[in-house]
């Protein structure tokens, strides 16, 4: 049990650190300032993570495979998860590297990116200091890939697969949850941005810029991130930030976080799950739900797209990037099992389709918003 006075430390640092919003914040440059910026322009790339085989019954594609399901299924470049059996910095000396950023170009994809599953606020040094010897490698292996942007966390619970198939999040929370229940938030960030300091410096020694995005369970709103970034002051750290993490999805809290952001933003994500009732139907969002440290509950339809109005704001702030799409969450269980690949096919293929429709809509909005104010 907290003390009075511990649980009340914890609400001002909480308090502090969503309130960001003001003149300590990056200066929003609001819709009259969009409007002279030329529209920008979003690509969907694949992140491996959707084929790891942890969430999904069978095995994970090979980096070979991974290539073919990218350029089957219309994505113009894949991003590597940074962990076995993908993208483990172990598994890929500079030989390896170089040689599979020939095979990408060849086929007309790009490397958009490597992800870290880092985390910089154990209590345990030894382990703090494992994490950094590992982003270091990451950072490596982002720089001889030619990647340029490698994805990191302030922390990660982590990830259990399971022997049928599948896997869940809640074993790893718990055990990271017990090991910091003793510790301030006030300390779990300040270790946190010690190792992104160092992390940036090393970064900016190999030509990488670190991307953190607004991932729980440190992070949980968009504010903390621009905090963090300014008090770690590197060049080199920059934003990701990801739609289906917003803590709220309204359509003008969304486009206010992306104006905030604004060129920081170098990276971003989708997910979900999709289907289409027919073919001459669009494309509909599955309602994944589910706490943190939850299940994940199937619940219908999304009635209101969040993707558009995200998009929307990237495109008039000028962003020019990639969004890459993941399927990182319990799937569902079909007679007794855990769905097959066959699932993970059929959501990569459709999630193509449908935010190149997305982007497609946004900038038929933009253009059409600018020709009736001009």
């Amino acid at each position: 049990m907290q003390s009075e006075k511990e649980e009340t430390t914890r609400r001002d640092f909480l308090s502090r650190s969503g309130s960001m919003l003001g003149a300590s914040m990056i200066v929003p440059s609001g819709a009259s300032g969009a409007a002279n910026k030329p529209i920008g322009d979003i690509k969907p790339s694949l992140y491996s993570i959707t084929y790891l085989g942890y969430w999904y019954r069978g095995k994970a594609l090979s980096m070979e495979e991974l290539i073919q399901r990218a350029k089957t299924y219309g994505y113009e470049g894949i991003e590597i998860e940074g962990k076995r059996p993908h993208g483990c910095p172990l598994d890929w000396p500079k030989s390896r590297c170089l040689d599979f950023r020939k095979r990408v170009a060849d086929s007309g994809l790009v490397i958009t990116g490597v992800a870290a599953d880092n985390d910089f606020s154990s209590p345990i040094s030894e382990h703090r200091e494992s994490q950094l010897a590992n982003v270091r490698e990451l950072i490596r292996m982002t720089s001889n890939l030619d990647a340029k942007i490698l994805r990191v966390f302030l922390a990660w619970t982590g990830a259990t697969t399971l022997p049928d198939g599948g896997g869940r999040y809640d074993i790893a929370q718990k055990i990271w949850s017990f090991t910091h229940e003793h510790f301030s938030e006030e300390q779990t960030w300040a270790w946190c941005r010690e190792g992104l300091v160092e992390a940036a410096r090393i970064a900016g020694d190999h030509g990488v810029t670190l991307a953190l995005q607004n991932h729980k369970p440190i992070i949980t709103n968009y504010q903390q991130v621009l905090r963090m970034v300014r008090e770690v002051a590197s060049p080199h750290l920059k934003i990701c930030l990801d739609a289906p993490l917003m803590e709220k999805k309204d359509p003008a809290y969304l486009k206010q976080a992306v104006y905030d952001v604004g060129s920081l933003q170098v990276q971003s994500h989708f997910g979900g799950e999709f289907e289409r009732k027919s073919p001459e139907e669009p494309i509909l969002q599955l309602a994944v739900q589910g706490q943190w440290g939850g299940p994940y509950l199937h619940q219908g339809y999304v009635k209101e797209d969040y993707h558009l109005p995200f998009v929307r704001a990237l495109l008039e702030t000028g962003y020019r990037g990639y969004m890459g799409f993941e399927l990182c969450h319990p799937l569902p269980v079909v007679d007794g099992k855990t769905v097959s690949i066959d699932f993970a096919d059929k959501n990569t293929r459709l999630a193509a389709e449908f935010i190149r429709g997305v982007i497609a809509q946004a900038k038929k909005e933009i253009t059409a918003a600018r020709t009736s104010a001009s």
